[in-house]
């Protein structure tokens, strides 16, 4: 992987880490309202598990595993 698609791969890992705490933020606000809809809840947290999982993706490709 060269040092360009490496550093693409950085920004994209640091806006979705953003994002996913953003949301996480907008979840809890929700919640603590009351006022919460619960399709609306369900759906911040779908997309917010979605993030974890393309920053767990891409975490992967960052950071192998090296077994020795």
């Amino acid at each position: 992987m060269g040092n360009a698609d490496d550093q693409e791969l950085r920004m994209e890992l640091a806006r979705l880490r953003q994002e996913h705490r953003d949301l996480d933020a907008a979840v809890q606000a929700l919640s603590l309202t009351g006022s919460a809809d619960a399709l609306q809840l369900q759906r911040l947290k779908k997309k917010k598990l979605s993030i974890k999982d393309r920053i767990s993706a891409l975490e992967d490709q960052l950071f192998p595993d090296i077994i020795a």
